[in-house]
């Protein structure tokens, strides 16, 4: 069974379900140019739990597409000729081509595709915020609602899981050591691309289990941890150790990976995961702590089955979790399946202005979230024992837009008011972990992030850096591109022949070669003597 609990009869046709509902069939031999007028009108809605249920339970909320839904949903794609949908993939995924392997049938060539340009599909397919990437740019999405990429992404990725698929390439060893520090997105892909490079490739993780950001950072009803776990094993298979409970920074530093451990090239994809909080009173109150901190004491600690997990929450029944972020609609719906009363999203600005994905507010509301939308909290009030039992905030309105592009919160001159609460939940955002800046000579932004150049490399030779160590908190797929632009720059930097850059005829030194080999590569011919 796979991930969603569905079933995918790959021997049953599409036709054989248009006969039995008694619908015209759909052409699936691409014989016909599509046009707007001819493609399904109405994107494929996801199956769902129902919200009443789901908010007592971490089971995924979205189930799936059947095999039905996913080759309706292909019918809607166009199969442009100049496909803008790859553009706006940060790994760039031969989207149509995926797509049409699926109408044709092919249920392993569309995997093969996906996988070409992308390690986790089944990861993607379910937390990417496809609606501002590929999805926000599709030519369907002028003038119906976009293909829904992102649910295929998921459908072809959950049927790889379920048949066992992975495509493990032949590879050469180079003799290179590669040490990635960081086990989330953007390290898993670029080890990925190292690896096949054949490079020897040890991932570092200061937790214990990888994944990084996907394990502790999102709940298992958005993203169950057995498809993290399939798709961090096909990274096994490319030959990438992975190295838990390993804090490098104070374990070892950077320049002894470089000197003493013999590390030819470093990849650093630490992440962001600091939190931010606000400097208000009342917060070093009990009862005041971080999403960061509540999402991995539940999504990674077990708090959920204490005692029979040693990790205690203490969870409030009446939670202010403050901010409208992903990762503030991931703290107030675990918090409600934890089992609190009354749970209340805090914002300053609007539900419009809101940065979360537009599906997660609404599953939010669904399940009954109690969003304060326009409030901004000014003091966390405790009781004499020293713990949270009410926040004082104030009423805003929105202004002139800021250098976000959004409307400025202004507060409304006595507005000011209390509502009873005996937890709250920080989630307005992180700054860089800050442990390699602190145990390194790498040079930092002003900001505390790794200072990297236009290729991701930094002031170390040698040293790679990217995802949210360097741009700050973002998607899935950006640290994925991140990781791949890295790999590319270190097999750049390593000589390995498989780098396009090498070949460049205007590359500095490239005038130097021996027996046709650009010296600068630092590789070698195999010959064969007679």
């Amino acid at each position: 069974m796979p991930p969603g609990g569905r079933e995918h009869d790959l021997g049953t046709s599409f036709e054989s379900f248009s006969i039995e509902r008694g619908e015209p069939r759909l052409d699936t031999t691409m014989a016909k140019k599509k046009t707007i007028r001819t493609i399904p009108q109405d994107r494929t809605p996801m199956p769902e739990q129902d919200p009443r249920a789901r908010a007592r339970n971490f089971e995924e909320v979205a189930l799936g597409y059947a095999l039905e839904n996913a080759l309706v949903e292909c019918e809607r794609c166009m199969l442009c000729p100049e496909p803008v949908c790859i553009d706006g993939c940060p790994v760039g995924i031969d989207i149509p081509g995926f797509i049409e392997k699926i109408s044709q049938k092919d249920y392993r060539g569309a995997y093969d595709i996906l996988s070409d340009s992308n390690l986790l599909p089944a990861i993607c397919g379910r937390v990417c915020p496809q609606e501002d990437q590929c999805e926000g740019i599709c030519t369907v999405g002028e003038t119906l609602e976009p293909v829904a990429i992102g649910r295929l992404e998921r459908w072809i990725g959950d049927m790889a899981i379920e048949n066992g698929w992975v495509n493990i390439p032949y590879i050469e060893p180079n003799g290179f050591r590669v040490g990635i520090i960081g086990s989330g997105p953007a390290g898993m892909a670029c080890a990925a691309d190292m690896a096949k490079a054949g490079c020897d490739v040890t991932i570092f993780e200061a937790l214990h289990k990888p994944g990084g950001v996907l394990r502790y950072g999102i709940p298992e009803f958005r993203l169950p941890n057995d498809v993290i776990d399939a798709e961090l094993d096909n990274l096994t298979k490319l030959g990438v150790k992975v190295v838990c409970n390993t804090l490098v920074g104070r374990l070892f530093t950077i320049e002894q990976m470089r000197t003493e451990m013999g590390f030819d090239a470093v990849f650093i994809g630490t992440g962001a995961g600091s939190p931010n909080f606000m400097g208000i009173a009342g917060e070093t109150l009990n009862g005041v702590l971080s999403a960061n901190e509540l999402l991995t004491r539940c999504n990674l600690m077990g708090a959920g089955d204490f005692p029979s997990n040693d990790t205690p929450l203490h969870l409030g029944n009446k939670i202010a979790v403050i901010g409208a972020g992903n990762t503030a609609m991931d703290a107030m719906r675990v918090s409600l399946r934890m089992g609190a009363e009354k749970v209340y999203c805090v914002y300053r600005r609007t539900r419009a202005e809101s940065p979360a994905r537009a599906e997660e507010i609404h599953h939010a509301e669904e399940e009954g979230i109690d969003f304060q939308w326009l409030t901004a909290p000014v003091e966390i009030i405790g009781d004499d024992a020293g713990n949270v039992r009410a926040m004082r905030c104030i009423r805003m309105e929105l202004g002139e837009p800021d250098d976000s592009g959004r409307r400025r919160p202004v507060p409304i001159e006595d507005s000011e008011y209390e509502f009873e609460a005996d937890m709250v939940v920080y989630a307005i955002g992180t700054n860089a972990n800050p442990i390699i800046g602190q145990t390194s000579k790498l040079k930092l932004n002003k900001w505390g992030y790794m200072d990297v150049g236009d290729d991701l490399s930094t002031s170390m030779s040698g040293v790679f850096a990217g995802g949210d160590i360097v741009t700050g908190a973002a998607t899935v797929i950006l640290a994925m591109g991140a990781g791949r632009k890295a790999a590319s720059a270190m097999k750049a930097y390593l000589g390995i022949r498989d780098t396009g850059s090498v070949y460049q005829p205007d590359r500095p030194g490239s005038e130097g070669k021996m027996f046709g080999i650009n010296v600068e590569e630092r590789n070698f011919a195999r010959l064969h003597v007679a």
